[in-house]
C-alpha cells in the first residue's frame, strides 16, 4: 500500500495523519489552526450593510453583504488546507486521501480541492473528529473500515 493521508477537519482546525499500511499506526503529519473561523461576525468586519444615497431623496439604499464574514473565513481556511494538500501531492507525500470534516465545512473543503487531489480522494465522511485523541480516532476509523 502506498501512503494514505487522513484529514480530520472542521472550520477552525485541521489535523493531517498518514498511514503507511492498512494495519499501520496513524502518524501525525501536521496541524493547521484558523481561529478567525471561531470569531463572531461582528469581530471580522463591519456588520452593518452599506448605505448610499443615489439621488436627492430623503431615503437611502441598503446593500446587503453577499456572504457573512464567518463563511468567508471558512472558505479561506478550506483553500489553505487545499493548498497544503496540493503541495504534498506534488512532492509525492501521499497516494490516497480520506477526509473527515464537519458537515457544512466538508462541502467547502471538497469545493476547494484541485483536480489531482480529487483523483486521490478515496472517501469523505461528514464527521467532526478534531477533538479526538489519536487512540480514539484510530478506533473510530477501524469501526468505519469494518462497516465498509
Amino acid at each position: 500500500m502506498k501512503t494514505e493521508w487522513i484529514v480530520v477537519a472542521n472550520a477552525s482546525q485541521a489535523r493531517v495523519f498518514k498511514r503507511e499500511s492498512p494495519t499501520g499506526p496513524l502518524l501525525a503529519v501536521s496541524t493547521m489552526e484558523h481561529p478567525e473561523s471561531r470569531a463572531k461576525g461582528s469581530q471580522l468586519g463591519d456588520n452593518r450593510p452599506g448605505h448610499e444615497a443615489s439621488d436627492f431623496s430623503a431615503g437611502g439604499n441598503r446593500f446587503e453583504p453577499r456572504s457573512d464574514p464567518r463563511r468567508k473565513e471558512h472558505r479561506r481556511f478550506a483553500h489553505e488546507i487545499a493548498e497544503r494538500l496540493d503541495k504534498a501531492l506534488a512532492h509525492g507525500e501521499f497516494a490516497s486521501l480520506a477526509v473527515f470534516a464537519s458537515d457544512p465545512f466538508l462541502g467547502e473543503l471538497k469545493g476547494a480541492l484541485s483536480g489531482p487531489v480529487l483523483q486521490r480522494l478515496q472517501s469523505t465522511h461528514d464527521s467532526d473528529f478534531t477533538s479526538l485523541g489519536i487512540d480514539a480516532l484510530e478506533e473510530r476509523l477501524r469501526k468505519l473500515r469494518t462497516r465498509a
